[in-house]
């Protein structure tokens, strides 16, 4: 398997590395995966919460009557088109 990297992936990698806490970059890779593992559900959590604020902010101006009704594709195409020509 090969594995392409930024720069600055690299020379983190390497210092890591260069530390002594890892024999070589299979290592770090290694326990990067792990960990990416073990915390996977917590980073998840983490996302779907900030995606609950984020709706709860996109839904407060509709609640306060600021939204715009759009009842056909029509209507639909014209709020992209408004959008896409600021």
């Amino acid at each position: 398997m090969h594995v392409s990297l930024t720069p600055e992936l690299e020379a983190r990698i390497k210092a890591k590395v260069d530390s002594g806490l890892y024999n070589n970059a299979s290592e770090v890779v290694r326990e990067a995966l792990r960990f990416v593992e073990t915390h996977e559900e917590w980073v998840n959590e983490l996302k779907l919460a900030r995606l609950r604020e984020q709706l709860q902010e996109g839904i407060l101006p509709l609640n306060q009557g600021q939204g715009i009704r759009v009842d056909s594709k029509a209507g639909l195409d014209r709020l992209f088109d408004d959008i896409k020509t600021g």
